[in-house]
């Protein structure tokens, strides 16, 4: 019998919902970006202007934390196999890589994309039961359409980045503190924050803002489009490492 998409979908499905590992970081990534973007505003969200001068700040607070499960989500749909080494037996029940790779793009960009839907809508309306939100203010359909789009890609970034590496451990120890800390370390240097700016999360967080920054060279929906870019070069630079290289 031939291995369809169908079937191979079906089979990271079931990966995902049996190996705990995999269902419960995406699920945790939802629960800190909601609910520490909850506590901020209930803690600071009447004294701190920092949360309301642009209110895309506060209302993604929970996103830098929530970020490193979604990364480590993406890291794990892949790295995992190669780390138990399961990965020989998931070629050899789908020889067409192809297929395969298709299959854990698919499922993360699924993924992803609930996170993103949930994280998002969560957080407008935990900061909306605080102190408010203007649903109606300029650049907020935007805001919330790049806080729901910016998951997936994160998750299709980390996955093509740890298919290129083969590793679960080397993948784990750049991108999770990469999205944490390093580009935000980066970005605070000044000889070096013209160039951080365009690195795939500080690009898409960017696209989060209601405010323009005069420091920033592009525009909102450019800072989206650069993480795409990111995407799409990781996800192709793990198609070439998956298809050229033996496992």
């Amino acid at each position: 019998m031939s291995t369809t998409t169908a079937t191979v979908f079906r089979s990271e499905w079931t990966k995902l919902t049996t190996l705990r590992s995999q269902w419960t970081t995406p699920l945790l990534g939802v629960l800190l970006t909601v609910g520490i973007t909850l506590a901020v505003h209930l803690a600071y969200g009447d004294i701190d202007p920092s949360l309301t001068e642009d209110p895309s700040i506060g209302i993604y607070y929970g996103f830098n934390f929530g970020q490193v499960p979604l990364a480590c989500f993406g890291v794990l749909l892949l790295g995992q196999e190669y780390n138990s080494g399961t990965i020989r037996g998931s070629l050899t029940a789908v020889p067409r890589r192809g297929l395969l790779y298709g299959g854990k793009l698919l499922l993360g960009t699924g993924v992803g994309l609930l996170a993103g839907l949930v994280g998002t809508a969560g957080s407008l309306l935990a900061v909306d039961g605080v102190i408010g939100v203007d649903f109606g203010a300029p650049g907020m359909v935007r805001s919330a359409v790049a806080g729901v789009l910016y998951c997936p890609l994160l998750v299709l970034f980390c996955l093509g980045v740890t298919a290129m590496l083969r590793n679960l451990t080397a993948a784990m120890g750049l991108l999770a503190p990469m999205v944490f800390l390093g580009t935000v370390m980066l970005a605070a240097i000044p000889g070096v924050r013209t160039v951080a700016q365009f690195l795939p999360d500080r690009a898409g967080q960017y696209a989060f803002r209601l405010e323009t920054d005069p420091d920033v060279w592009f525009g909102h929906w450019a800072g989206l489009l650069i993480m795409a870019a990111w995407a799409a070069l990781a996800v192709w630079g793990g198609w070439r490492s998956l298809s050229r290289k033996d496992v």
